[in-house]
């Protein structure tokens, strides 16, 4: 199963994935799912692992493709409320969380 589908199967699931980003592991919560400018990309939220701006834990959009070693991991699922902007990251939904 490729990156994406296992990122669709953990946010319908309401799952935590780990995953490699930018030469960090990642701890995350995807929220949104789809495509931006043709390619797919996410919305998540991290809650642990590494990174390379910013603190944990955080709202991060990212591009699919350049995600690896994806899995769905047992755990709490993670969220904010925090936010008061609708998301940019991805232009053409595909899946979402309701919460």
């Amino acid at each position: 199963m490729g990156s994406y589908a296992l990122i669709k199967q953990a946010l319908l699931a309401k799952q935590p994935i780990r995953a490699w980003y930018k030469g960090q592991p990642r701890e995350m919560c995807p929220h949104v799912l789809g495509w931006k400018h043709g390619r797919p990309h996410g919305l998540f939220y991290q809650f642990g692992g590494g990174t390379n701006s910013g603190g944990l834990p955080q709202w991060r959009c990212m591009n699919i493709e350049e995600l690896s070693r994806v899995e769905i991991v047992n755990g709490a699922w993670h969220t904010s409320t925090g936010h008061s902007r609708p998301q940019t990251c991805v232009d053409d939904i595909d899946a979402e969380v309701t919460l």
